[in-house]
């Protein structure tokens, strides 16, 4: 699959480094303008980029940032496209309010603009933006826009809460509430419900290289987390965190280790409230009503 765009290009004038690149959805040469542009710290031009092969791993900024806003435009799923490496071929950068600068140029830009009738902040400094300064996804809810990142998978009827946080090449699939974590890489199925504080392990430092999922229509209680795959109707238990090593009695007294369980339909975890032992019994997912419909036609 051959993929070609026209974006327009942000880069520091001093050392030519690429800062972002911005991909219009009409594919049309579409220029944008900043203060930051305006004082001559950056410099915008347009540029075409293909991607010939989705497999291959990015070689430029400019191919990482199309991968990512592919990814926040739903054109392709998380983990179907290669992002090998996309770490060391972004810049860090200075997100402001008068435009993205390299960090040792925000102070330069704050004298520079001082004149102006401009309110100056910093949002972050990071390699990603935010997904909505790129990229607005049709049919979701996000209530604090920090917290997702461009690259983002976000399906419609997606509803994400001020404390939730989506990274990039992660995301859902359908109907989802968000409230807590959702790392890189992880991909929640429809139907289902990511509770506050919750966190579901990802493939980046100290998170190896099994990809974690949930199927449709799982409860991830509040402050719980997850560390195995879910197949459907599952529940973990508000509290609970759920490792690969963790030690689950079964129906049956069989204890196993969680990981034999990964990807499997129909589990509720929970902790015994006397003995602090981790169970697993079947359930059909109806114990928890599902999620509120009304909260998810976010038309």
């Amino acid at each position: 699959m051959t993929i070609k765009r026209i974006g327009h290009r942000y880069s520091d004038s001093k050392s030519g480094a690429t800062i972002d690149v911005w991909f219009p959805r009409s594919n049309k040469e579409i220029a944008r303008s900043c203060l930051a542009q305006k004082v001559g710290l950056i410099k915008g031009d347009f540029v075409e980029v293909e991607i010939q092969s989705v497999d291959d791993a990015p070689k430029s900024a400019e191919e990482a940032y199309l991968r990512l806003h592919l990814l926040s435009e739903c054109a392709v799923k998380p983990n179907e496209i290669n992002l090998d490496g996309v770490f060391g071929l972004l810049a860090n950068v200075a997100w402001t309010s008068a435009g993205p600068v390299l960090p040792a140029e925000v102070e330069n830009l704050r004298e520079l603009i001082a004149a102006e009738d401009h309110q100056f902040n910093v949002t972050c400094v990071d390699k990603f933006p935010r997904m909505t300064d790129y990229v607005i996804p049709e049919g979701v809810r996000i209530g604090n826009a920090d917290r997702v990142r461009l690259g983002a998978h976000l399906a419609s009827g997606t509803t994400v809460m001020h404390e939730g946080f989506c990274n990039f090449n992660a995301g859902t699939l359908g109907h989802s509430m968000v409230e807590g974590r959702i790392s890189a890489g992880v991909v929640i199925g429809d139907g289902s419900d990511i509770g506050g504080g919750a966190s579901i392990m990802g493939t980046l430092s100290g998170g190896g290289t099994t990809v974690i999922s949930m199927g449709k229509k799982n409860l991830l209680g509040a402050n719980a987390g997850l560390g195995i795959s879910l197949g459907d109707n599952c529940i973990i238990e508000s509290g609970l965190y759920i490792t690969a090593g963790t030690k689950v009695k079964m129906p049956d007294g069989e204890i196993v280790s969680a990981r034999k369980l990964s990807g499997q339909s129909g589990l509720l975890f929970r902790r015994h409230s006397q003995t602090g032992a981790v169970e697993a019994i079947m359930t059909d997912g109806s114990l928890w009503g599902g999620l509120n419909s009304a909260l998810h036609s976010n038309d």
